[in-house]
């Protein structure tokens, strides 16, 4: 029976000999041991499409990021950009969905989600900017998880080329924001290419231009695709639970009308926003973007009875544990009273991962994802026009034709 788990097993994923571990205790030992038996893995397509302008692995210079990060994603830091959030959400709502009967949700998530990363990223703000990035961004994201097979045409191949393309888009914004810097039109705490002109690393070394580029790259991918996910299944749920959207309306209305005209929202209104919270997380544990991540095994263990050899990879499922009965009792049922209080236990709820590799983003996309859903019910009620639209996971879950929704504004 042993040989049999339901808690790992082992199987073969991108040509790699694998186990996948699941539940609580798979996903504790994991985050847990980083680094200790464990660390990050990516496939090899990764490498091809991300060439890091250093000699090292994007394996390190994701090491490297996550030291940089935590300054621009703190708490302090995160108080100022939600005016800027409100600002954009504004600007996005005018012009994707307002005097419109209809409107495919998915893509307007994507385009919020994006325009609110170069803003806060690159201080890009412009929309015909913003679009005129959108498009390769779209085939470096496929690129990544295609098969690794570079021939003109291939998902592959334009992946390669759209990321060339960006970072060579990138470097010349970079160039520039160092005049901007240098003669004072560029404040230092302006967004985060300021922040990574800035600092110097142990060794009082600044990084290279295409350097920074290509972290700005994989940050302005990390930065929107997930949160456009969670986006798009908010408005799916909401559309299908009246009563959950009542709640969520409720909740918003009451800090709407504690605004003056044309006041932004701030931090301690989204601090507010508990019940708004606990409907995207239950959005995300019935539809995590993120299904799960690697690691590969940097020293032999044995876990379960099982022993894992050194440079075995290794994956972990959010389904394992977010679908799973004896983490959440009914787990298909919608119930947003399973994150009050001191919310689910550890180790099952983990749409942004755990342990050391935590997603560093977690806050910024709680402000992103509650800016949207103030701003959406504050001026609509919707239904789906497609009841029975399927769901595919490529590789995070996206409704097939993008969810498309009719649009009933409420009265002033």
């Amino acid at each position: 029976m042993a040989r049999y788990s339901s808690y790992v097993f082992k199987t073969h994923l991108l040509g790699e000999q694998a186990a996948v571990f699941c539940g609580a205790g798979g996903n504790k030992f994991l985050f847990s041991n980083e680094n200790k038996l464990v660390q990050a893995w990516w496939p090899s397509s990764v490498d091809k499409i991300f060439p890091s302008s250093t000699q090292t692995s994007s394996k390190e210079e994701a090491i490297k990021m996550r030291k940089m990060l935590p300054n621009f994603l703190k708490p302090e830091a995160l108080h100022r950009y939600v005016g800027i959030m409100d600002h954009i959400a504004r600007r996005h709502f005018a012009d994707g969905w307002e005097n419109k009967e209809e409107v495919v949700v998915f893509p307007l998530a994507k385009n919020y989600t994006f325009w609110l990363a170069c803003r806060l990223f690159v201080s890009i703000e412009d929309p015909q900017q913003v679009d005129k990035f959108a498009e390769p961004f779209n085939l470096l994201a496929s690129g990544l998880i295609s098969i690794p097979i570079d021939l003109p045409g291939t998902p592959f191949n334009k992946g390669i080329k759209a990321s060339n393309y960006v970072r060579k888009e990138l470097v010349s914004i970079i160039k520039q924001q160092k005049v901007d810097l240098a003669e004072g039109k560029a404040s230092p705490t302006q967004d985060i290419l300021s922040h990574m002109l800035l600092t110097s690393d142990e060794n009082g070394k600044f990084m290279h231009e295409l350097d920074i580029a290509d972290k700005i790259l994989g940050l302005l991918i990390g930065g929107h695709d997930t949160a456009s996910s969670a986006c798009t299944f908010i408005v799916k749920y909401l559309a299908e639970l009246p009563e959950i959207y009542d709640g969520v309306y409720k909740e918003q209305m009451e800090i709407a009308k504690s605004k003056g005209p044309g006041e932004l929202l701030n931090w301690e209104d989204l601090q507010k926003m508990k019940y708004s919270w606990n409907v995207a997380c239950e959005v995300l544990r019935l539809a995590p973007p993120l299904q799960g991540a690697f690691r590969e095994a940097i020293a032999d263990f044995s876990y379960n009875g099982f022993s894992i050899p050194k440079g075995w990879k290794l994956y972990w499922s959010a389904n394992s544990t977010h679908k799973n009965p004896e983490c959440f009792p009914e787990p298909q049922k919608f119930d947003p009273s399973r994150f009050e209080g001191s919310g689910p236990a550890p180790y099952t709820f983990v749409p942004f991962g755990g342990g050391p590799r935590m997603c560093p983003g977690k806050e910024y996309a709680r402000l992103e994802i509650l800016v949207f859903m103030h701003h959406l019910v504050k001026r609509f009620r919707w239904e789906k026009t497609m009841p029975d639209e399927k769901i595919v996971v490529d590789p995070m879950p996206i409704p097939a034709k993008g969810l498309p929704v009719r649009l009933y504004p409420h009265t002033p």
